[in-house]
């Protein structure tokens, strides 16, 4: 097969967390197919229709290929030396008239982990300010947060291994098939073999069919649902005692509180059935290894952190924490979520989640940077919106994010925008957001980059450049670097790795990481000075004083929206196989063929009930939008729920998004949206959602 090609690169894919690893065939000077490597240690030889087939869009005819600036309403091409100047001079100008704090950054999932690095060092050391965050934001920070409070680390418990090493395993408001294509074929092929599977999901998800148990909650259920496992695995005897003696604290309190939810009340809250929930709750706690694996079904509520940490309790009654087969497994939804959270771009921490108020690790960065900063931590992404609309935030920097296509609150965020005097955009495309630019900078994508990203299991894998950046665009780290030094701040660095080389340096869990060690396999941190790596976390003692675990009594609370005749469904949203997140890269791939628009999903009996039939174009509204799109009848949505997908600008799913979010991290509520559905000409007067030009994808 090389024959055919002039050149092959490894890399890692730039799609989701499973981090797969792939092989770039170029031929007549451009990536012409992807195969998966052989020896990926997270897909073994396997890829998805995404990482395989969705690369066209990196020669799109539409990429970015040379600075824009703001000029007459419009925009025009510029050379670097302008666009950077400008860049420099509003940043330069504003921080002299309103202070560095008048401006924020956005770090992108989708970049690595130096380049993450390197942004967060530019917005804290060049800009002076702890006012940069990333999309985990709106993700994952509930998973973070809790798996800190519980454990001392924020990260993945073990590997993608640990499936085909359990026993059982607990999937809930998880759809891998869809959104981790190869963790769900693996999850697929264990249970297939003997593993026993149970769902909770308020959709019928594939694995559900390959399952033992499927358990079709409400959405925002999950509290009252994991304190109703916990409940039966108390009553029935079922707990570890010796683990939870040895290795936890706070267990009485649990016991206590769970002691009212029965699989009756339960039932009542979830719409699951009390015998479904005991049995779900002996086949994960008699298994000798078992695994739980969550997604956004869980963190994007009001209470997801709360529901994280009961997903911890769950596991450490069961002692299910430390050992072979027995992880505890949060499936990241972009491709460099967990590193780029890892690694700094965050508002109120530093690498390794470190805090800006300890002076400790706060002046170590000073003294490195030979800078100044504060002890107090910056804004999060909804706190710079806010201050955006009401005038203290001045200017953004947002670096490889659409946040007018994916955040909640649609018309908020656009209005946040508009209320910027100055916002740059570092990009491959133009979006939704960068319509709001002042100046606009030519990016790279993954197959055009060097460096690493984190995986879901907590894998640092490295990324190697299959073919240049298109004409005038430039990699993300010399464009970064690159505005520092115009800002009066040289990182010094000269290539990637010497931006790994200084996190090693700094970040004592990570003191082994270099490019050179990560090699083929990856490292998974924490790293040992000697390049030893930690497959599996919590083997001896938790990362908390006292090495022990804490449980967490948290009662169930309702979600922050509820249906009511106005509004009688409950809207979920999620993804879909063929895109990925806002669709910028796959709907400019062959795979806009395999799907070239959403719909939504209805429930036969809500069908019936609302005269719409399979097909028909229906308007959905909230109390803060309404968009239109067909409606498919289908019996794998819950009765009184609907389902759609975030991929198509052309729908704007998050117009109806209100901005109820986690209590602790200000993730939003994309999974509780009170809707109504009507046929179109049936529904209420409301303005049109917002449509962008269609998509044309590559030759």
């Amino acid at each position: 097969m090389s024959e055919r090609f002039e050149a092959t690169t490894t890399t890692t894919c730039g799609y989701c967390g499973v981090g797969c690893r792939l092989e770039a065939h170029r031929a007549d000077g451009r990536i012409v197919s992807i195969s998966p490597a052989m020896d990926g240690p997270a897909n073994k030889g396997h890829t998805c229709v995404k990482g395989r087939f969705a690369h066209q869009f990196a020669r799109s005819r539409d990429r970015l290929t040379a600075p824009l600036v703001r000029e007459s309403g419009g925009f025009r091409i510029a050379s670097w030396e302008e666009a950077i100047a400008r860049v420099t001079e509003a940043f330069t100008r504003i921080k002299a008239e309103h202070g560095p704090d008048a401006i924020a950054g956005l770090a992108s999932s989708r970049a690595t982990n130096e380049d993450c690095y390197v942004m967060q060092r530019l917005m804290r050391a060049a800009i002076g300010t702890h006012n940069i965050d990333n999309c985990s934001r709106v993700c994952h920070s509930p998973t973070s947060f809790a798996l800190r409070k519980a454990f001392g680390l924020s990260g993945a418990t073990g590997s993608f291994d640990d499936i085909e090493a359990a026993d059982a395993a607990l999937l809930i408001g998880v759809n891998p098939t869809q959104g981790h294509p190869v963790v769900g074929a693996r999850i697929k092929q264990a249970a297939i073999r003997g593993l026993k599977l149970v769902t909770a999901d308020p959709r019928r998800i594939e694995l559900a069919d390959y399952g033992q148990l499927h358990l079709g909650i409400r959405p925002g259920t999950n509290a009252a649902l994991l304190n109703g496992l916990a409940h039966v695995v108390i009553r029935d005897g079922l707990v570890d005692r010796d683990f939870v003696e040895k290795r936890t604290e706070g267990y009485d309190a649990v016991a206590e509180l769970v002691a009212a939810y029965t699989p009756e009340n339960v039932e009542e809250i979830t719409g699951a059935p009390a015998a479904g929930i005991e049995r779900a709750a002996h086949l994960y706690a008699e298994a000798e290894r078992a695994c739980i694996l969550w997604g956004l079904g869980v963190t994007e509520h009001l209470y997801g952190s709360e529901c994280v940490q009961l997903i911890c309790n769950l596991a450490l009654l069961t002692g299910n924490v430390g050992r072979p087969g027995a992880a505890l497994l949060p499936l990241r939804g972009q491709n460099n979520v967990q590193g780029s959270s890892d690694h700094g771009a965050l508002p109120d921490t530093f690498t390794d989640y470190r805090p800006v108020t300890d002076d400790a690790v706060t002046s170590a960065f000073e003294e490195r940077w030979g800078v100044t900063m504060k002890r107090e931590r910056g804004m999060k992404i909804p706190e710079m919106f806010d201050a955006a609309v009401d005038g203290s935030l001045k200017a953004m920097y947002i670096f490889g994010e659409d946040v007018a296509q994916t955040d909640p609150d649609t018309t908020h965020v656009i209005q946040a925008l508009e209320s910027l005097d100055f916002l740059v955009c570092q990009d491959i495309f133009e979006t939704e957001t960068t319509k709001y630019a002042d100046v606009i900078l030519p990016a790279s994508a993954f197959l055009e980059k060097t460096g690493t990203f984190t995986n879901a299991e907590r894998r640092l894998q490295l990324v190697s450049a299959s073919a240049e950046p298109p004409g005038a665009a430039r990699t993300d780290f010399e464009i970064l670097t690159t505005v520092s030094r115009a800002l009066g701040h040289d990182m010094g660095y000269e290539t990637p790795s010497d931006v790994m080389d200084e996190i090693a340096e700094m970040t004592p869990r990570y003191a082994g990481i270099s490019h050179e060690r990560i090699g083929r396999a990856g490292l998974q941190w924490p790293v040992a000075p000697d390049g030893t790596d930690t497959p599996i976390l919590y083997t001896d003692r938790f990362e908390l004083p006292g090495g022990r675990a804490h449980f967490a009594p948290l009662p169930y609370k309702p979600p922050g929206d509820q249906a009511d005749a106005e509004f009688p469904l409950i809207l979920v949203t999620g993804r879909r196989l063929e895109h990925y997140n806002a669709g910028t890269m796959t709907r400019r791939t062959g795979n806009l063929e395999l799907m070239s628009s959403d719909w939504l999903e209805v429930h036969p009996a809500d069908a019936a009930a609302l005269g719409v039939a399979d097909g028909q174009e229906v308007a959905v509204r909230s109390r803060r939008g309404m968009i239109r799109l067909p409606a498919r009848v289908t019996e794998r949505i819950e009765e009184g729920h609907v389902f759609t997908a975030f991929h198509f600008p052309e729908v704007r799913t998050n117009l109806l998004i209100g901005p109820s979010a986690d209590v602790n991290t200000s993730c939003p509520e994309y999974k509780v949206v009170a809707v109504s559905v009507q046929p179109i000409g049936a529904e209420r007067s409301a303005p049109a959602p917002a449509r962008a030009e269609p998509m044309v994808p590559a030759d």
